[in-house]
């Protein structure tokens, strides 16, 4: 057989050869200068690209002799990729204790990720960690290292960042905003709330950015970027503290919702009405038919949908539900008006036993729930896909990206779950491997994590009280 390939045209091998598997190939091309050339073929390595990933970026990979080809794209990736699936200790990947905070580490926020989309990975990985301490500070995930550390100031209560614009916004517990300049560390503006508890949610779009603020009283607030300048300020729910403020992916709604009253139902808006709101054009909006919110994502859909996890009321003993709500927009000759229509709606059969329910979405038709110790794969139908017990603990905090799901939990250890695209059944979740974050006798547990393409951060709640980071990096 063998002397019948060598006798065919090269378009021929070409053919033959895109039936075969990346190990194959590359054992082909060992056979001879013929096989090595249409082995080589950079359309047969882009067809592999295309067919694994939905997303390709050749100018991201790593150049050889200062080319960059298609092949060297799909050996780096999947390399990656393996070394995620395996995570074998200082062969897969290495784990970085970040110190310095002397108090609770109170939120995590990546202020320079690596994306599977993104224009390279070999830019380093930069994380923001906010702390009791009364300190923002900056670290490279890949060398270990702390960037900057900002003064010491009321104890913070969370952080969140916009990447495009390189800033960092911090809230303390006497309700007061700040802005940072993600680069050097230096303090930009500061915006006095006089809230007990805040909600930030950095907003670019349009060339335009601002933060939006939910604070403890029920109200939303846009602030100019960067100089914290209020622009207006909305009361949505009475004496409500919103603690849900998210926008969709394609930044054109935003929905506000407070978990504390029953009949407090969660607000959309449409952002461009947001942006502009006066005294005799208000925001273009529309209330959610739900109460008791716990938890709502927005899904990469169009026509755009967000789901709400709920329930029927307040209360140990009641069940929850995942309701499925698509958006749009009536228009008559005069006027606008926001419509919100239930498209889905299943219950998840938590009970009394799971009082804190995370929930997040994998594209258009998967949701992750995680409650106790216990994680959840469904589909938009409300069909099981999997139930994982991987955790002797409660999940604390978990993130979800495209290719797998990191659970962080009390028993001080982290599951890594893999996403597969079955042929036949669809979509589906692998659980991998443990990362360990260290002794118990130090530790109480994990307490966030979040995830880029390339690493894993998360903190560890210390019993000394001064909280570190685990920083896990994997190579290529």
């Amino acid at each position: 057989m063998d002397s019948d390939l060598s006798d065919l045209t090269l378009d021929c091998l070409i053919h033959v050869f895109s039936l075969l598997t990346d190990n194959d190939l590359i054992n082909a091309s060992g056979v001879c200068k013929r096989w090595y050339e249409a082995a080589e073929t950079p359309w047969l390595w882009r067809q592999m690209c295309l067919h694994r990933w939905s997303f390709c970026n050749i100018s991201r990979c790593s150049s050889e002799n200062g080319k960059r080809s298609w092949k060297s794209y799909y050996l780096q990736r999947s390399s990656l990729e393996h070394k995620m699936k395996t995570g074998r200790s200082c062969t897969d990947y290495t784990c970085k204790s970040l110190r310095g905070h002397t108090g609770r580490v109170v939120g995590l926020a990546y202020l320079q990720e690596n994306r599977h989309d993104s224009d390279n990975w070999e830019r380093p990985s930069i994380v923001c960690s906010a702390s009791s301490d009364g300190t923002v500070r900056a670290w490279n995930v890949q060398q270990g290292v702390q960037l900057w550390s900002s003064p010491v100031q009321s104890p913070l209560s969370g952080v969140v960042t916009d990447p495009q614009r390189e800033a960092v916004f911090t809230w303390d517990t006497s309700g007061v905003i700040k802005a940072w300049d993600g680069c050097t560390g230096q303090e930009v503006a500061a915006f006095p709330t006089a809230a007990s508890k805040c909600k930030l949610l950095p907003f670019s779009a349009d060339d335009q950015s601002a933060l939006f603020v939910g604070t403890s009283s029920g109200a939303v607030c846009m602030l100019a970027v960067p100089s914290l300048s209020l622009v207006w300020r909305q009361v949505l729910f009475q004496a409500f503290n919103i603690d849900i403020l998210i926008s969709s992916p394609d930044k054109k709604w935003i929905l506000a919702a407070s978990t504390e009253g029953a009949d407090c139902h969660p607000q959309v808006f449409c952002s461009r009405s947001l942006r502009c709101v006066t005294e005799d054009d208000p925001p273009l909006g529309q209330s959610v038919p739900v109460s008791c919110c716990l938890a709502a994502i927005f899904l990469a859909s169009e026509p755009p949908r967000v789901a709400v996890l709920h329930s029927d009321a307040f209360g140990y003993q009641t069940d929850k539900t995942l309701s499925v709500f698509e958006i749009t927009i009536k228009k008559s000759k005069y006027k606008q008006e926001v419509e919100v229509q239930q498209v889905e709606s299943f219950p998840l059969g938590l009970t009394n036993w799971h009082t804190d329910v995370h929930l997040q979405a994998r594209g258009a038709a998967t949701f992750v729930v995680a409650a106790g110790n216990h994680l959840r794969v469904y589909t938009l139908k409300g069909a099981l896909l999997a139930t994982f017990e991987d955790h002797t603990e409660p999940i604390a905090s978990f993130c979800v990206d495209s290719f797998r799901v990191v659970t962080a939990s009390r028993d001080l250890s982290l599951r890594v779950l893999t996403w597969k695209k079955e042929r036949d059944a669809g979509l589906s979740l692998e659980s991998r491997f443990h990362l360990l974050g260290g002794s118990h006798t130090r530790a109480w547990g994990f307490t966030h994590v979040i995830c880029d393409y390339k690493s894993i951060v998360a903190s560890v709640e210390a019993r000394d009280e001064k909280d570190v980071l685990k920083a896990y990096s994997f190579n290529a």
